[in-house]
């Protein structure tokens, strides 16, 4: 097996930290929430300090389950400090490497491949890890963990399940530490891409650790899943051949994509509702980035009592960037495999995009009226860009279930 030296950093507890930072306070003091107040006590927490979680309080929690005994302060999410914040991070990964060996994978963690770096910092990995992990607090006051890895499967498990509990936040795993600490992880859902839904199939396959999971037949879990199967089997052996630029490449294929946790259970009527904004502003983006998109994907989450959901997709045969369009798309999808179970999730992906080329006739309508409808979407998008998201609302919009409104607020209304 290829022997590299990745790192996986993980900025620790990212959006509370960054709240506690902007007012002088230190996050490991500081009893902190960052959650919707307008949501009152179901709420989800976006994120707890670390002081929090010392306590027990989960990073992902409603305010409603946090001990009463635990007094803390809310405040509302700030999506453009918080990528702001992820910038001037990112501009000091690449002040040690160059863009093609680093890899975002979400606002606050990436991967970095430092194996062409040790002879030029005349460093190990460990040792240049700590100099990143301490440029990063001297420069922003965020405090990092990091994973060790020769590639970055070991990097990233090693900096979930074991940074988090050394002294300097950095934990390291090279191939010999597979069967002493990877095959020791359970639940199998503290595995990374191993959720609760999938960690259940594999409990009733009884396989209940990732010891388990690396000795079973591995042609047998590719009959059940697939190559996620397979897939499953190598991670479980510390297999994996990705590199950075695999990512890089990907990212070439653009999507835009929405999402949104409810607060409370939504049914089919006030879903309808929440896929009718999301829609909306997806159909907005997709224009102000003069792009159409030929494949919209609707997802839905159900409660944890139910712990399903669905997501299914739709080709089109036309490309479009038209609300209506888009809405109808995700309502046939939605109707169609929507099983009456209370829903906590929402998502719609539109894929498959390509610059937009002008009006396009169908079968379905005349010249005459698409156009007034391209007229009247180019005159909200303008209006909204120049007054704001909340100038012109659906009346929709004013109903108790609707969202847009709060989320409007956020940074663009949206989330990718």
């Amino acid at each position: 097996m290829e022997n590299r030296n990745f790192l996986c950093i993980d900025l620790k507890s990212f959006f509370a930290s960054c709240e506690c930072i902007e007012r002088g306070l230190d996050p490991f003091n500081t009893p902190l929430v960052v959650a919707n107040t307008n949501q009152g006590k179901g709420a989800i927490t976006l994120a707890v300090t670390p002081y929090l979680k010392s306590k027990g309080v989960k990073g992902r929690t409603r305010l409603y389950e946090i001990p009463k005994n635990i007094k803390y302060k809310i405040v509302n999410p700030r999506m453009k400090l918080y990528l702001e914040k992820s910038k001037e991070v990112v501009s000091i990964y690449l002040d040690y490497v160059a863009k093609e060996d680093l890899h975002i994978y979400s606002i606050d963690e990436c991967f970095i491949d430092v194996t062409n770096y040790l002879k030029l910092y005349k460093k190990t990995d460990y040792e240049l890890a700590l100099d990143i992990l301490k440029d990063v607090y001297i420069k922003t006051g965020l405090t990092a963990t990091c994973g060790i890895g020769p590639n970055m499967l070991l990097a990233k498990v090693s900096m979930d399940i074991e940074a988090k509990h050394m002294p300097n936040c950095i934990a390291k795993w090279d191939y010999s530490d597979i069967e002493t600490k990877l095959w020791n992880i359970s639940p199998l859902s503290k595995m990374w891409g191993i959720g609760t839904r999938l960690e259940i199939r594999l409990n009733n396959l009884g396989i209940f650790s990732i010891k388990d999971l690396a000795l079973y037949d591995k042609n047998k879990l590719h009959d059940k899943f697939g190559i996620i199967g397979l897939e499953l089997w190598n991670h479980a052996n510390g297999i994996d051949t990705s590199k950075i630029s695999d990512f890089v490449s990907l990212t070439k294929e653009k999507s835009f994509s929405h999402s949104q946790v409810l607060f409370k259970d939504y049914f089919l009527e006030n879903t309808k509702l929440i896929i009718e904004e999301m829609a909306s502003v997806l159909g907005s983006r997709l224009r102000a980035n003069n792009y159409e998109t030929s494949c919209i994907g609707l997802g839905i989450g159900y409660s944890k009592i139910i712990n399903d959901g669905f997501f299914h997709h739709l080709k089109l045969e036309v490309p479009t960037n038209d609300d209506n369009v888009i809405k109808d798309i995700c309502l046939m999808i939605f109707q169609r495999y929507y099983n009456n179970s209370p829903i906590r999730k929402v998502s719609i992906s539109c894929s498959k995009l390509e610059k937009s080329k002008g009006l396009q006739l169908n079968l379905f309508e005349d010249y005459e009226t698409m156009h007034q409808k391209e007229i009247l979407n180019k005159t909200l998008d303008n209006v909204k860009t120049k007054f704001g998201k909340n100038s012109i609302l659906k009346a929709s919009s004013l109903l108790e279930d609707s969202t847009i409104k709060e989320r409007n607020k956020k940074i663009g209304g949206h989330h990718e």
